[in-house]
């Protein structure tokens, strides 16, 4: 097949953050970090597995800095980079900050993809760096064997408004911004089992960027945020960065989460690909036996909306709080 034609899917062998090292691999690469030298201005770094990195500058400003990179999920490369560029400055987002500038990261196996297909790829990534406002001021690029693609993203955000995964408070609302499935339907793109309409749905939550986090940020009632991506939501809850929000707002329901698909669609295609190989968020979830969560109905009705239209930021805030920023949250 030729450069200009070959699947971009079909050069990965996982796709999107479904690549992403399991979070028990992760724990054993960092489990000798404890004993590094510790820095006042650090106010986030690698203990709690949150979105980014933040130094405090001075009184009235944190820098934000995160790197986020993959391989394709998608066959079109400004679609891929578009999505890789998303995924990237919605961590920002998550943080409660906002960006203002970027690095490209690119890993691209010569000889077997067009140069003109890499260009389209970049082209998506700072196409979406527009729209954040922001410039992707350089990077860096090396030989691989298989497509990677993303950003390194640098961001602020006053003292007051960071927001980190771990300062949730007991009896919090753990509220989901658009409906889960978005790995089903990147899992039935794959075995070419997604229709154009499903695709074109697909496509609009994985480009959109969760700005919303910057503006709950400034809501004194949101304690936490974190995006969720990678491991699922049952991933993160159980082992990774929701579980921080998870553990500390759980009563006997378990996860008091609000915010479900509005259609059955994820779940047609979940059965549809069940013999897919399984991302390691999935199998996270699969190695905790007995462990289950429960999702409440509150709020449920002002969360719908049509919010799959909104990258996913799992923001944990007061009870009295959460039907004004189910509101929020929505798009108009």
């Amino acid at each position: 097949m030729s450069q200009d034609k070959v699947r971009l899917s079909s050069m990965a062998h996982g796709g999107g953050c479904g690549c992403k090292l399991s979070p028990a691999v992760l724990s054993t690469l960092l489990s000798n970090t404890s004993g590094e030298q510790t820095f006042k201005q650090l106010l986030v770094g690698t203990e709690t597995g949150d979105d980014a990195a933040v130094w405090q500058v001075d009184e009235h400003t944190c820098l934000i800095s995160t790197t986020d990179f993959f391989m394709p999920m998608v066959d079109e490369p400004r679609d891929f980079g578009r999505i890789a560029a998303t995924n990237a400055i919605s961590d920002i987002y998550a943080m409660g900050g906002r960006p203002i500038f970027a690095l490209a990261i690119l890993g691209m196996p010569l000889g077997k993809i067009a140069p003109e297909r890499v260009r389209e790829i970049l082209e998506g990534g700072r196409e979406v760096c527009q729209a954040a406002g922001i410039p992707v001021a350089g990077g860096h690029s090396i030989d691989t064997l298989e497509p990677i693609y993303g950003l390194a993203v640098n961001g602020i955000c006053a003292p007051s408004e960071l927001r980190r995964n771990c300062d949730a408070k007991a009896g919090d609302v753990v509220i989901l911004t658009k409906p889960v499935g978005v790995g089903i339907y990147s899992a039935a793109f794959k075995k070419e089992q997604l229709s154009p309409t499903d695709y074109a749905d697909m496509l609009a939550t994985m480009t959109a960027l969760n700005q919303i986090g910057a503006e709950l940020a400034r809501d004194a009632g949101v304690h936490a945020m974190t995006d969720v991506t990678g491991f699922g939501v049952l991933g993160h809850a159980l082992r990774t960065k929701l579980g921080h929000l998870w553990r500390r707002c759980r009563s006997r329901a378990g996860l008091p989460a609000v915010a479900t698909p509005d259609t059955d669609r994820p779940a047609d295609l979940g059965r549809a690909t069940r013999r897919l190989r399984t991302g390691p968020g999935e199998r996270a979830s699969r190695d905790d036996p007995g462990r289950r969560l429960l999702f409440s109905q509150h709020c449920r009705r002002d969360a719908r909306g049509h919010p799959r239209h909104r990258r996913l930021v799992a923001q944990a805030s007061a009870r009295n709080h959460a039907t004004g920023c189910c509101a929020c949250a929505a798009p108009v």
